[in-house]
């Protein structure tokens, strides 16, 4: 398996239609300034301190607009502006990981681990497969990790290479697994505990239909991914399986890259127990990444000199992907100085009047899916849309916990299609694929996944959940 096959850097190519389509979406983000009157929903601080919408106070219109200055300067404005921490985080988490990964591939280690992978699981790799999916599916359901599983994605779409598949499968088991997970939020605590919270129900309660809709998305991925899979050219693993040569110093690095961030993953996952952990777990996985590649490549014998040269390139080859990220941020931006997010949310909530128990769950499916376009948070979305659709579902007899649910599964599906999310364009940036090429594969599912996902909610609806 060669080297330069691992590389990070991100093609020109892919680089250009990515941010054509996202400047495409700024301006028709832009345009809607012009066309929706500004409007804002008084707003209050909970005891916790979180800032909802004040649904006594309600709605008023107010002068909207945005000087085209700012509309154009909007990629760098963002990062001053409310919340911006989150999107620092990210982009310093995105150079750590170009920076490692640079440097695990050019001392070695990262061609001998996928040797040896491939080695070891070549001949059950459909059963590897399922595992990972799994996995991946517990971590985003479990604990809430989805930016925190970025690391993976590139070993494991290697991984993926090795064993005869390609780039789309590695990233479907792992990013799109991850956000499939997150959706049906069995335990979510950023998706399903927030907005459960502000609903006045017990955290994590009705779980029973969470599980259900997991083991029903489980098995549709499983089935897409692996149909996809089985249907590309047989290549097998027999022949990279065969070119494994043991190395001592090479398995020392592996082990010690294993043992630190297997480290932080159990962090992440204990954090589902441990609330205070909940705001850090990008960090720690960040640091726990960056002390695991620099100790592991140091073991397996590059010294500082290189490892500092290594991880400079590699920040230098990611450094794309940032622009990429400011600019998908600049939409929410646009809507928000624009003052026409919250008309838009007013119109949406009045265009729910009249409608059937059944319609009115979808409807609030399709609020949710549509303002996650724009605001790819979570819990950010909760504080935003909870308490408007939950005392609006009440009021047509539907219940919160059927509410939140569908809350859950407009925000999380689409945070592997839409090109707004980061997290989406730094995976498809590491292991260079273009967003058109992954929007026209995953669209088939997240197609399959909107009707099953539909189902499922007129299901919970006639059982009474």
């Amino acid at each position: 398996m060669e080297q330069k096959k691992n590389s990070l850097n991100i093609s020109a190519r892919s680089f250009i239609a990515a941010i054509v389509i996202i400047f495409m979406l700024m301006a028709v983000t832009y345009a809607l300034t012009f066309l929706i009157p500004g409007g804002e929903y008084a707003r209050t601080v909970d005891e916790a301190g979180h800032t909802i919408i004040d649904t006594q106070a309600g709605f008023r219109h107010v002068e909207g607009g945005l000087p085209f200055w700012k509309w154009l300067l909007s990629p760098f404005l963002v990062l001053g502006a409310e919340g911006s921490e989150a999107l620092i985080a990210v982009i310093a988490f995105l150079l750590v990981i170009g920076g490692v990964f640079n440097a695990l591939n050019e001392c070695g280690l990262m061609g001998y681990m996928l040797q040896k992978l491939v080695h070891r699981f070549g001949g059950v790799r459909y059963r590897l497969m399922a595992v990972l999916i799994l996995f991946f599916m517990a971590m985003g359901s479990l604990v809430g990790s989805f930016e925190e599983v970025v690391p993976l994605v590139p070993i494991v779409t290697a991984l993926a290479v090795g064993l005869g598949w390609d780039v789309l499968t590695g990233v479907a088991m792992s990013l799109l697994a991850a956000g499939c997970g997150f959706a049906a939020g069995v335990a979510n605590p950023f998706t399903i505990g927030v907005a459960q919270t502000l609903a006045g129900l017990p955290m994590f309660s009705g779980i029973w239909m969470r599980l259900l809709s997991f083991a029903c998305i489980y098995v549709l991925l499983l089935l897409f991914v692996r149909f996809h899979a089985k249907r590309l050219p047989e290549k097998g693993a027999s022949a990279a399986a065969g070119d494994h040569v043991p190395d001592k110093r090479m398995d020392r690095g592996l082990l010690l890259f294993a043992l630190i961030l297997g480290t932080g993953i159990a962090v992440v996952i204990s954090s589902g127990l441990i609330p205070a952990l909940r705001d850090f777990t990008m960090i720690i996985v960040a640091i726990m990444f960056l002390v695991a590649g620099v100790v592991a490549v140091l073991a397996a014998g590059m010294g500082v000199k290189g490892l500092l040269k290594s991880f400079l390139s590699g920040l230098i080859a990611i450094a794309p992907s940032v622009l990429m990220i400011l600019m998908a941020a600049s939409i929410r931006y646009t809507l928000v100085e624009g003052k026409i997010l919250d008309s838009l949310l007013h119109m949406a909530v009045g265009a729910a009047g009249g409608m059937s128990r059944g319609a009115l769950v979808l409807f609030i499916y399709l609020i949710c899916l549509v303002l996650n376009f724009f605001i790819p948070s979570g819990s950010a979305k909760a504080f935003l849309l909870i308490p408007l659709i939950v005392p609006l579902a009440g009021l047509f007899g539907v219940s919160s916990q059927l509410c939140i649910l569908a809350f859950a599964f407009g925000d999380g599906f689409s945070n592997v299609f839409y090109p707004t999310n980061p997290c989406l364009l730094i995976s498809l940036g590491l292991v260079d694929s273009s967003y058109g090429k992954w929007a026209r594969y995953s669209g088939k599912f997240q197609l399959m996944n909107l009707l099953l996902t539909a189902g499922l909610l007129l299901f919970a609806l006639a059982v009474g959940y």
